[in-house]
Formats: C-alpha cells, structure tokens, sequence
C-alpha cells in the first residue's frame, strides 16, 4: 500500500508517493533484530541511499545497523514495530527529504566533505540550502555521499562492490565513493541518456539539454562559491544584498537573503550585513520594517545576535549624535523584537571591545546602554502573556526610572 512521502499532506491525488515501510523481526534474546524489507524501494521513492534512512533509525533508536547490499538486507538492532518506523522515517523525510521552501520531496543532496556541508537543492522551485549538520546521520553523509544522479538506487553502489567482492556491513559504505554533483566535472552523467542525446534533434529535446547543462553550471558555481575564503563569501552576500535593495524588492526577500547566507555559508555574519545595508539614523523606525528579515538570522542564533550587536556598534559610529543617546532605546527595541536575548545583552556588557569600533566609543556605548542592562537584570520575570499585555506606556516609566532621557523616546 503507497502512502504520501509528506504525510502531513492529505490529499488523495498527492503525486509523491511511498510504499509503506514492512519490517520483519527475526532471531531472539540478544541477537533480535529488524529487518526492513523493502527499504530499497521506499529510498527509491526519496531519491536517497538505502543506507542514509536505515542509519537514521540506527540514531534515533541509539541501536546498531547492518547493510547487506548484496542481498538488499537494512537491518537495525533490536526489535522494532513497523508503525514505529513508519513514523520515524516521517522525521528522517522532513530533515533529509522535503524542500524548506516548498516542501516538496525533488530534492537532491550536494555533499562537500572537505568543507564538512551538506547542500541540499530542489528541482521544484529552485531553493538552495544548507542541512543543519547537527544530527548525528550528518556524519554519516559526509563519509558516504550518495552517488551521481543515483539518490535513491543502490544498483550502482552494489554493482562496484560486487566487482571489489565486498560487502561491507555494520554501518559502513565505501569510502571511494566521495565524489559527488559538485565536484563532478562531466556536463551530464547519465547513463541512460546518452543514446537520446545522439539521436534526438527536436527543439524541445535542445531544450532539455540546455536545462541540463544550465543546473549543472549552477552546482559548479556553488561549488566555487563555496571554496572561496570566508572575506570573499561575505562580500558576495553584501552585493547580493545590495543588488535586492537596489531593484526594490528587499522588502519581500527575507527568504532569499536567507538562502543565499546559507548558500554561502555566511549565516551568523548576515546581521552584521543587513545592519550595514538596512539601517540608518532611523533604526528604530527600521527594525519595525525589517523584523522578519532580522529574525531569520538571529531566531535561537546567538552568535548572529553577537553580529547583529558589532553591526549596531557600527551603526553608532556612522550616526554618532544621533544614535549614542538613544543606545539603552534602541537595545531595548531589539530585545522587544526578539533580535537579541537576554542571555546575549549581558555577555555583551560584561566586556567593552574593540572589534568594530574605537574602544573609547564603545565605553561610551556601554556607559549609556548601562541603565538597560541594569533593568535588564533587576526586571522581575514576568509571563509572556504579561509581556504581551505590558502597552508602550508602560515601558516609558519603566525606563524612566532608570534615568532613560526621555526626549529620544518616539
């Protein structure tokens, strides 16, 4: 029976589909353990290895896998119900699979060991991102890239390890297989098309080809993007920027700064960027504009928050009679907005650096962000539906009891 590879999606006419997991238990006491038995098909239907969803149940469970691709055996550890799994590859689906931006499943995975990054592109709609590395199943990746145009098949990889006479188990693929779409330098690597590319002419045939080679030169620019060092990076994602403020379209590009900061892999310094580029003399007035811009970099960041920070000492520096006096306002702005926590603020001001700006402005940044960062830390904790409920009005007297200059207060 086929079930929807988004199972979140209810429509009957989904076109993405899956067959459902089946898992047989076999042996007893200590040597139990589950086999899944159709989990070439089922990884055939997400374009990616075999072994990359029978690993993710490995981590998940904490409990070993073995990979007889000879035999097409995925096997995890113990004794587990097929229901079970079925949910759990929803998991590895919504972190390996589906497309951040549109959640569709066309995804295709772009491994850079060296740089240790995991890329992950749609067919779809053409979004361009980084895997968040973190999860255990990452490491796995990195050591075994899936092979060219071949995500979801183990024919290939069975295919050279028959001719090697290896069949490697417990978690282990091969390590030769590290190149991958970034690095491949052939315009076209599929098997199956050469015949049609000798004899068909047509116009739309031109057409597909040319798309083809098009994708291609893009994953070879993100491949050279990547390689660049980090000052080259960061100078693309400035003209990048700047080019949408420019067009007039920066208003609604949150998304696409994002992707590109992940492209990059310049993520954490995007505030410092968009501090640069957004914000002026009317910061206040601007962070209301460009909250959602901020928070896609800084939400659960705190080393974007600490960017965000250097790009607000710049700031000051740039706009120095305007903004110095309205320092303890303007920090307590972004903390409202959720740009900066607590937590952050307080290491901020524990230590003057010199890292942006001059260490003299900073002292004096410092000296007038004092009385918020005293309110901060005397503030009784209050619930987020008193925080909710707590109007302009109260914050002015609040902060006026701390000295605030309230004639810098809009």
């Amino acid at each position: 029976m086929a079930v929807n590879v988004n199972r979140s999606v209810s429509d009957q006419f989904y076109r993405y589909k899956m067959p459902r997991l089946i898992a047989k238990v076999e042996g007893k006491g200590n040597g139990i353990k589950t086999v899944i038995v159709n989990m070439v098909d089922v990884a055939k239907a997400l374009n990616r290895p075999p072994t990359y969803p029978t690993k993710f149940f490995g981590c998940e469970l904490g409990a070993q896998t073995q990979f007889d691709l000879k035999n097409d055996r995925y096997i995890v550890n113990g004794s587990h119900e097929a229901n079970k799994l079925q949910d759990m590859l929803d998991g590895f689906i919504r972190k390996f699979v589906l497309c951040n931006e549109c959640e569709n499943p066309e995804t295709d995975l772009h491994v850079n060991p060296k740089k240790q990054t995991i890329g992950i592109a749609c067919k779809a709609c053409g979004y361009r991102g980084m895997l968040d590395t973190r999860h255990k199943l990452c490491t796995f990746i990195l050591k075994n890239p899936p092979e060219n145009g071949d995500g979801g098949s183990a024919k290939k990889e069975k295919e050279k390890r028959n001719k090697k006479g290896k069949d490697k188990e417990n978690g282990s693929v091969s390590e030769t297989s590290t190149r991958n779409e970034f690095d491949a330098p052939d315009v076209v690597d599929r098997e199956d098309d050469d015949d049609d590319w000798c004899e068909e002419t047509t116009e739309e045939a031109q057409r597909r080809r040319m798309g083809e080679i098009s994708e291609h030169a893009k994953n070879l620019t993100l491949s050279e993007d990547l390689e660049r060092p980090l000052e080259e990076r960061v100078n693309l994602f400035y003209a990048f920027v700047k080019q949408k403020k420019e067009e007039g379209i920066i208003d609604s590009a949150d998304k696409d700064l994002l992707s590109e900061a992940e492209r990059l892999d310049v993520k954490a310094m995007g505030p410092l960027i968009l501090s640069e580029l957004l914000f002026d003399e009317n910061i206040r007035e601007q962070i209301k504009k460009y909250k959602r811009h901020f928070l896609r970099f800084c939400h659960g960041n705190k080393k974007a928050q600490k960017y965000l920070l250097g790009g607000f000492e710049c700031l000051v520096k740039m706009h120095r009679d305007q903004l110095l006096p309205r320092v303890p306002h303007i920090l307590k702005q972004l903390y409202d907005a959720d740009l900066l926590e607590e937590e952050v603020i307080l290491a901020w001001a524990e230590k003057v650096s010199k890292k942006y700006i001059p260490k003299e402005l900073a002292k004096e940044i410092h000296a007038k962000a004092d009385p918020f960062v005293k309110w901060l830390k005397e503030a009784e904790e209050e619930s987020e539906e008193e925080v909710e409920e707590d109007d302009e009005e109260k914050d002015v007297e609040r902060l006026s009891l701390h000295n605030f200059p309230t004639d810098c207060i809009s």
